[in-house]
């Protein structure tokens, strides 16, 4: 690595990687969750081994499920400012590939991977997709009647069907670090990530932190990407948007009705505010659908706080012991 002249700027977080044994289950359990298949491609042999999925958002895809022999995270991209974002990464992070081309995934581009200094894992960063129009869906936008304000008018009703919850685009995703002092440095020093907010143990040695992209004046989520140390490295989950609360409910009767794992959910986070709702897929990874998340400005400094079972969630189920692993 070299000291980089400048920051690369990210724009906003495109898509994850995930890589299955059994590509058949993990399809059913990302169309229950609220995926819509984009494109799907096949080996030399006629067998399908890679599966787009998008949102009903403008982005081309959100997800790209690999048939593989393992079961692993593949990685989170982000979307660059430019071409000459991806030089100086290929010029300056650890064992960054050349720039090449996405010619098989939709909206194209271009795409730089790295790998994580610490435990290796890839990060994927991209420019030049094109955008797509938005899925017209059937979304809820009915007032709100609450005790003393009433909204919706006489003889308008609430009416739902049943169904998954519409993913709207990829919100964050979260590791597991060996090393929270060097992962820190790295990401702060080569990126334009600020830490919305940090949590300290009881001796003051900073263990988590939850980033979002300094964008100025532009509102952007609480957090992109967040990390936690540990004793080994992991994917923690990757989280994705859907509309509002009932649909997020619906969602969630969706899945527990089809079979499905529930991790933890429904309740509502304190840093970033999201209300959650945490799945495992057919294959041990967490999937989180999310809504009403808190925006912030480059005017927001770092909040600090020591880690505690009150700065997790504020309402909702007790955290299981399979969420902190």
């Amino acid at each position: 690595m070299t000291t980089p002249s400048r920051k690369i700027q990210l724009v906003r977080i495109a898509h994850v990687y995930y890589k299955y044994t059994d590509l058949d289950k993990a399809t059913e359990f990302l169309l229950d969750f609220g995926f819509s298949e984009e494109k799907r491609l096949a080996d030399a042999s006629g067998e399908v081994d890679k599966i787009y999925f998008r949102g009903y958002g403008a982005e081309p895809w959100v997800l790209c499920a690999v048939k593989s022999d393992k079961n692993e995270f593949g990685g989170a991209a982000f979307v660059v400012e430019s071409d000459e974002d991806l030089r100086l990464a290929v010029d300056t992070l650890p064992k960054a590939f050349g720039v090449h081309e996405l010619t098989d995934a939709p909206g194209g581009g271009r795409c730089v991977t790295f790998h994580d200094p610490v435990d290796g894992w890839p990060m994927h960063l991209v420019y030049g997709q094109t955008s797509v129009d938005m899925l017209d869906i059937p979304l809820p936008h009915t007032p709100m009647n609450y005790p003393t304000e009433k909204n919706r008018p006489a003889g308008k009703f609430q009416r739902f069907t049943k169904r998954p919850a519409p993913v709207h685009k990829l919100g964050h995703f979260g590791v597991r670090t060996t090393n929270f002092a060097k992962a820190h440095e790295f990401y702060c020093s080569r990126f334009n990530f600020f830490p919305s907010d940090i949590v300290h143990d009881a001796e003051n040695i900073d263990r988590t932190v939850f980033y979002r992209l300094d964008r100025g004046k532009e509102a952007v989520d609480h957090h992109v990407f967040f990390f936690a140390e540990g004793p080994s490295y992991k994917v923690h989950h990757s989280s994705f948007e859907t509309h509002d609360f009932d649909t997020q409910v619906l969602g969630h009767d969706w899945l527990r009705e089809r079979g499905h794992k529930n991790c933890w959910g429904v309740g509502r986070h304190v840093m970033g505010s999201q209300i959650f709702d945490y799945w495992f897929d057919p294959s041990g990874f967490v999937f989180e659908h999310y809504v009403d998340g808190d925006l912030l400005t480059a005017d927001e400094p770092t909040h600090r706080s020591q880690a505690s079972p009150d700065t997790l969630h504020v309402w909702g189920p007790e955290v299981p012991s399979s969420f902190l692993e």
